[in-house]
């Protein structure tokens, strides 16, 4: 089936490519008064581009620290027990977590003044719903991403991965692999319920009970599965190692794969899934505030930047131009059909405190099991 980018849809139709060297921009070279420090960024693998981070570091004087995160709770974790005089001055915080962050007082609302370049981001993404809470914007948008189904393409047929029923048939049993937190709202979405739950905000017991039938299902399942995983360089190694052929995940591991050339494809099943922009964010108290500013101003200044962040990551670039830059492998690694984007829906916020008080706990029951 032919893939492309489609202009019906407000998300992942932005697509996104990458330069084989990224500079940081002309008027950071240029300043004479060179800033000094260090900035400490909290985020997930080839999120920053290499080539920037040397590029940056040697033109402004200020060392890019960065701290590696693998899951969103992990990070809230760790700022919260630092707060309120946090480490970090920048953090990845994907958009539909924003308010367990916001109302945890961890993040400074975004000052867009400060930041020249800020109309460089497809206001698809800056603009949004989701992005503006109590009146402030409280990140940069910088890649988006999808759950998605992903498949040998030279064991599973295309046929078979139209439902997500095929990740948990006898016929590939010991040969799946999903995380188990992101695989709830995608089974209560596959079972008919609303997997944000915002549905049920005035119906808790309703929402009790969804939760308990997802987590019963999967653990009905568990013996199908070869494993749980955290990290997406988990999954491209076990379908390098042909340890599985098929897997719940995010696009933008598996988007590598494909543009390496690996016999992978990845696509949204009938049911449908969730969607999700990760921004990055100034830490509430931040230590180095300015130099925070100065990097993020940096990021967004060339759509170039943004096409290296999705050569190093895999996830779509939300930078206006950044698709000139796209090959045809990687056009075919960011996109998807009409049809498997009338699927796919933002991961919304408004019900995730009652969601995760009720998923947490199911999720290591399952474990448990």
């Amino acid at each position: 089936m032919t893939k492309f980018i489609t202009n019906r849809r407000q998300f992942i139709k932005s697509s996104a490519a990458g330069a084989a060297l990224v500079a940081a921009p002309a008027y950071l070279r240029s300043t004479a008064a060179r800033a000094s420090g260090v900035v400490n960024v909290w985020t997930y693998a080839n999120f920053i581009p290499d080539d920037f981070k040397a590029e940056f570091e040697k033109d402004t004087g200020i060392e890019i620290q960065i701290r590696l995160v693998d899951d969103q709770g992990k990070q809230f974790n760790l700022l919260a027990a630092e707060a309120p005089n946090p480490t970090a001055d920048i953090v990845t915080v994907a958009g539909h977590r924003f308010l367990q962050f916001i109302s945890s007082d961890l993040l400074a609302p975004l000052d867009t003044d400060r930041l020249k370049n800020w109309g460089n981001i497809n206001p698809i993404y800056s603009e949004s719903d989701w992005a503006t809470i109590d009146g402030n914007k409280w990140g940069a948008p910088i890649l988006s991403g999808a759950e998605i189904l992903a498949y040998n393409t030279e064991v599973v047929s295309e046929d078979e991965v139209k439902s997500w029923d095929v990740l948990f048939s006898d016929k590939y049993s010991g040969q799946t692999a999903y995380t188990i937190q992101d695989m709830m709202s995608v089974v209560m979405l596959y079972k008919g319920y609303d997997g944000n739950m915002v549905a049920y905000m005035d119906d808790p017991e309703k929402a009790a009970e969804i939760v308990a039938e997802a987590r019963d299902f999967l653990i009905e399942k568990k013996p199908l599965v070869r494993k749980y995983y955290d990290a997406g360089a988990e999954v491209q190694q076990m379908f390098i190692n042909q340890d599985i052929v098929l897997a719940h995940a995010w696009n933008g591991p598996i988007a590598k794969l494909i543009t390496d050339g690996f016999p992978v494809d990845m696509t949204i099943p009938k049911e449908g899934t969730y969607g999700f922009v990760y921004t990055l964010n100034v830490a509430n108290n931040a230590p180095n505030s300015d130099n925070a500013y100065t990097l993020l101003d940096a990021l967004l200044a060339n759509p170039e930047v943004g096409a290296q962040m999705t050569k190093s990551s895999g996830f779509i670039s939300t930078y206006k131009g950044a698709d000139q830059y796209l090959s045809d492998i990687e056009k075919k690694a960011s996109s998807f059909t009409e049809e498997e984007l009338a699927g796919l829906q933002f991961f919304r916020a408004e019900a995730n405190d009652m969601k995760y008080k009720l998923v947490d706990p199911a999720v290591e029951q399952i474990k448990a099991a």
